[in-house]
């Protein structure tokens, strides 16, 4: 399977645009699994550097994880206030505790205001930007988090850092 729906200007990215190596990965940000990727991936951007190119999409798995659109969605407002990153990190390293409150306490945490994070967390626009990235994860193949392609192709191994390193190391 191939990525259907290309990285644009409107995807969240880390690392350098013009980086060789894509990765995207398509995650729920309750997922168990997800939560060891994102310290798998971590080293990943580690080693390879400017060689890398990180992108996430959102894909909640909510008829199992009942926070995880909340959490999608509290990413992306912070997203709109200058602080995606912050977000999507203080959210995998707190995955225990991701109902409204705890979000919002991560907002005030990374230095975002409360009371305007609250405003944007319950605008409705993020549901949708979510949705959108969720059918282009199904468009593309996926069917489980995490579910990461590399340069365009689904990446079907082990997720762990040293094996997905000596694959995007290879290529």
């Amino acid at each position: 399977m191939s990525l259907r729906v290309p990285v644009t200007d409107k995807d969240h990215v880390q690392g350098s645009p013009d980086a060789s190596i894509e990765l995207v990965e398509y995650g729920d940000y309750q997922c168990p699994y997800c939560g060891k990727a994102y310290y798998e991936v971590k080293k990943i951007q580690e080693e390879m550097g400017g060689n890398l190119k990180f992108v996430f999409r959102n894909f909640p798995l909510i008829s199992i994880h009942k926070h995880a659109l909340n959490a999608a969605v509290a990413a992306e407002a912070a997203g709109d206030m200058g602080k995606y990153w912050e977000m999507h990190d203080i959210i995998f390293e707190n995955q225990q505790a991701l109902d409204d409150a705890d979000l919002v306490k991560y907002a005030g945490e990374i230095g975002l205001d409360e009371e305007e994070f609250k405003s944007m967390f319950s605008d409705k626009k993020y549901e949708a930007k979510i949705e959108k990235e969720l059918e282009g994860g199904l468009r593309s193949g996926v069917n489980g988090t995490p579910s990461f392609f590399i340069n365009g192709k689904k990446y079907e191994g082990e997720y762990s850092a040293k094996v997905m390193i000596e694959h995007l190391q290879s290529l």
